[in-house]
């Protein structure tokens, strides 16, 4: 068995994705994001995130590395990058433009900012690659996709029950989570370009 599967491999890569992309701690940003949306809608939404999240992480498991030196990014920049786009989510968050219907059924929230950078963000990316990069055997990387994908069931388990909750707070409940989400989702854009620029001092 321990030639196919690394079961301690796996419960690394299962921790450190949860404690990186917190399946709890993303329900507020997923009521607020979708605020305005019927619960049938917030559930497919749900499953959309999900799955760009485990596509996107998916495919910097496979080619991360190669993608990254092929176009000349550094980690800083991708951190960089993925902070500036959650601060103008944040900001539409924190204003009304989020709770006009007219102005977001036509976007796709699932895709951006839910399921990238939120979900498959700089920091699962990242650790991500560095996993990959260490694995050398058969049962490394089984365990690693199951990782992954373990990771993405629980983070989906989150988001769908989460949609229980506006049967309780109503939708003032949840345009007072939209405000508090956009003030979250600021510090972490800001924690998110700070470790950029810290990056690029360091590589200088």
């Amino acid at each position: 068995m321990s030639e196919l599967f690394d079961v301690g491999l796996f419960g690394a890569v299962f921790v450190t994705l949860v404690v990186i992309m917190d399946p709890l701690g993303n329900v507020p940003l997923f009521l607020g994001l979708t605020a305005g949306r019927t619960n049938n809608r917030r559930r497919k939404l749900a499953w959309q995130a999900v799955l760009v999240s485990l596509a996107v992480i998916s495919l910097f498991a496979l080619l991360g590395r190669q993608i990254l030196t092929y176009l000349g990014i550094g980690i800083p920049a991708l951190q960089g990058a993925g902070g500036l786009l959650l601060l103008l989510v944040a900001l539409e968050l924190l204003t009304d433009k989020a709770d006009d219907p007219s102005e977001v059924d036509n976007v796709n929230v699932a895709l951006v900012p839910l399921g990238t950078p939120l979900l498959a963000g700089p920091g699962a990316i990242v650790a991500t690659i560095v996993f990959v990069q260490k694995s050398h055997t058969l049962a490394d990387r089984s365990a690693i996709a199951a990782g992954i994908v373990a990771v993405h069931l629980l983070v989906f388990l989150s988001l769908f029950f989460s949609v229980a909750i506006t049967r309780v707070i109503r939708e003032s409940g949840i345009v007072l989570l939209t405000r508090i989400s956009g003030l979250l989702l600021s510090a972490i854009a800001v924690q998110l370009v700070a470790d950029s620029v810290m990056g690029f001092i360091r590589a200088a």
